[in-house]
């Protein structure tokens, strides 16, 4: 009876030694889950939708319509870059400008929109803006096709550059410019300025030399292109305008060149273009330019453009 006591408590201890080792041994793995999964990689941001983009462009003028100051300052980002009404505009006079305090807005609307994502933290937006109203006392353009560039930042997405140009009509043009000289105000150079410039200078004198092919290969695939006079081109319907009318273009000048980084491979110019010559037999008159860059391998490339009249 004794010995057989003794077995029973030796094989209860073997037991309780055997179960205390496996509850020792299993922590270890459960802490080591428990850290794998501390450490996954989050999912990656979800991409931009037009609907989205477009929701955040009619809130922006909602707060023009109703001289909503406070609104710009977390809908702009520290760096945005705008075409207002005396040229190229930094944040400050850009939430100036769109608080519209000297704006009357009876009524906006926007249609035929359209979105392109460049990589997974910028896009861009092109679409076309009617009004009523009137601002400084002048009568606002019935349309105009406007040209916006989002960033995001966290898990929001905020304006970097806004501009629009008027849409003209070929058999009632203006008895004066669209909009008044461009003052281009003073703005910081990015690092990358010159590398982007470059392309772009390219692309002009390709313009100038009636060298399509030479324009081409400054082009992304899905490039949009808002002319000067309100026309909105893919890639196929730029080319064509640059290189169908009959032109003779004896020189061009690029100034007051400022870029714009908005990621690694992604940034933007803004810029006066001019040049000395006719296209159709008509004067060529100079233009405020915004072109967006994006990287391709090692080379800069336009992804979108803007025109307005100076």
């Amino acid at each position: 009876m004794k010995r057989f006591t003794l077995l029973a408590f030796a094989l209860i201890a073997t037991v309780c030694l055997i179960a205390c080792n496996e509850t020792t041994t299993t922590k270890p793995a459960n802490n080591a889950v428990n850290a794998v999964n501390s450490t996954a990689v989050k999912p990656a941001p979800a991409a931009p939708t037009k609907d989205a983009l477009m929701a955040l462009e009619r809130s922006a003028y909602e707060a023009w319509k109703t001289k909503d100051a406070k609104f710009w300052e977390t809908f702009l980002t520290e760096n945005f870059v705008g075409f207002g009404a005396n040229g190229r505009m930094d944040r400050a006079a850009a939430i100036k400008e769109y608080s519209g305090t000297d704006c009357d807005v009876k009524s906006y609307a926007l249609s035929d929109d359209q979105m392109t994502a460049v990589g997974s933290d910028v896009a861009y937006i092109t679409y076309k803006a009617t009004y009523e109203g009137t601002c400084g006392g002048q009568k606002l353009p019935a349309q105009a096709y406007a040209f916006g560039v989002y960033v995001r930042s966290g898990d929001k997405w905020k304006g970097a550059f806004h501009g629009e140009s008027a849409v003209i009509d070929p058999k009632a043009p203006p008895a004066k410019p669209a909009a008044p000289a461009a003052k281009m105000g003073e703005l910081k150079s990015d690092a990358t300025t010159d590398a982007m410039l470059a392309p772009l200078k390219s692309g002009w004198e390709a313009w100038k030399n009636r060298d399509a092919k030479g324009i081409g290969e400054v082009l992304t695939q899905n490039l949009s292109f808002i002319q000067q006079d309100g026309q909105r081109f893919d890639r196929a319907g730029a080319l064509k305008a640059w290189t169908e009318p009959k032109c003779e273009i004896k020189s061009f000048s690029l100034s007051d060149a400022s870029g714009v980084s908005l990621s690694k491979d992604v940034g933007f110019l803004t810029l006066k273009g001019s040049s000395d010559g006719n296209c159709d037999g008509q004067k060529l008159m100079p233009v405020v330019q915004m072109a967006l860059m994006v990287k391709e391998g090692d080379a800069w490339k336009i992804a979108g453009m803007l025109n307005r009249p100076m």
